[in-house]
């Protein structure tokens, strides 16, 4: 009996986001795009960074495309489902994917005059954060600064051959008590990033793997810095 082989067919893939945009008034505005964690969702992480974010700004806040379920904690209550982001199977096809998806928000909402494609930014947290440091360093001319919160950086990072340096910043936060992403570690991803971007700021807050609400103010603050230019 001859052996199995595997075959690829592509089809059409759906991929999800809001958007929130103030009243346009003819004046095109930067961008956030932000993507949430391993089993968050799109309306979870418009919340986030809508309670972080006073700046005058349009926000995507991207859904991850992989879903799955999410059992309850009580029996008999009824189930949930989450979104993550790629796996160790196949993950060059979602970060494919993921990159894909990232340009045609940009160029979208830049078609329809709701924003500045000079001033674009990527925020995310955790499994996403790593996802977005690739396409910054894969698509450096297209992003102003990047916001890692509680995630890694690529494990290729030195020997991918795509990357490039960008004339971006980045702000990496990590938590004092993330059992995922240590003190140790994401200081030694600081210090691998700084080779590759203009400037990173790295934030340590008295947290778990979490969004700490002490950063809110922080995070706000950095990117009002960059689009007023400093």
């Amino acid at each position: 009996m001859s052996e199995a082989s595997e075959r690829i067919i592509s089809q059409e893939f759906k991929c999800y986001f809001d958007v929130y945009a103030p009243p346009n008034g003819g004046k095109r505005r930067p961008l956030v795009i932000a993507l949430h964690g391993y089993g968050g969702d799109k309306v979870s992480m418009m919340w986030q960074a809508r309670k972080m974010l006073k700046q005058d700004c349009v926000i995507a806040s991207l859904q991850g495309p992989h879903q799955h379920l999410v059992y309850p904690k009580n029996l008999g209550d009824p189930l949930k489902f989450g979104f993550g982001w790629l796996t160790s199977y196949k993950p060059h096809d979602s970060i494919h994917l993921h990159h894909q998806t990232v340009t045609s928000i940009i160029d979208s909402l830049t078609e329809e005059g709701l924003v500045d494609p000079n001033y674009v930014f990527l925020m995310a947290f955790s499994q996403s954060v790593a996802l977005n440091f690739r396409f910054a360093f894969t698509f450096p001319e297209r992003i102003r600064g990047v916001i890692g919160i509680c995630g890694g950086i690529p494990g290729d990072l030195q020997t991918n051959e795509r990357f490039r340096q960008g004339q971006f910043d980045v702000l990496y936060v990590a938590g004092e008590r993330d059992e995922f992403y240590t003190p140790d570690r994401t200081r030694a991803n600081a210090a691998a990033l700084e080779a590759w971007a203009r400037k990173v700021t790295f934030r340590l807050y008295e947290c778990g793997h979490e969004v700490p609400k002490q950063a809110y103010s922080d995070i706000d603050s950095w990117l009002a810095q960059r689009l007023n230019g400093e």
